[in-house]
């Protein structure tokens, strides 16, 4: 996103991301993104369209209530976005496909050669405080009876 930004809007644009990203409610977080956003139309679309794409992931993680440590991990698409990226410099090295099953194995190799690069997630100690909040998102009807026993 700050690729399409000129350098002396980085600052501005990293005081409002921050801002938003430290917002533990979830309306308020969605208007200071929506206002990034609005900002962002007006000096750079392209930024703008970047922000847009991935703010509801941010949102979600605030809305379930993650601690901060890994809510800023989960926030944005930068780790999949990585592994996609190594997976995608070892598939290149191949000069003819030949069937649906070798596209498969070779983008498997690449994703375990993304998974050796990976470093232990910010936050991995509150996995579960993580997945106790989902688990209240899809099964509500589990967690009030939980409750009421």
């Amino acid at each position: 996103m700050q690729a399409h930004l000129a350098e002396e809007r980085h600052e501005e644009l990293r005081k409002r991301l921050n801002a938003a990203y430290h917002e533990t409610n979830a309306t308020q977080a969605r208007t200071l993104l929506q206002g990034t956003i609005a900002w962002l139309r007006k000096i750079s679309p392209a930024a703008a369209a970047s922000l847009a794409e991935g703010w509801e992931e941010t949102l979600t993680v605030v809305r379930l209530g993650v601690p901060e440590l890994l809510r800023k991990t989960l926030a944005t698409t930068n780790p999949i976005e990585s592994a996609f990226s190594i997976a995608e410099s070892v598939t290149r090295r191949v000069k003819r496909w030949r069937d649906g099953t070798m596209r498969e194995r070779w983008c498997v190799a690449g994703l375990l050669d993304a998974e050796s690069r990976f470093r232990r997630v910010k936050g991995h100690k509150h996995l579960k405080e993580l997945l106790n909040a989902l688990e209240r998102v899809v099964h509500p009807t589990l967690d009030a009876q939980r409750q009421r026993a």
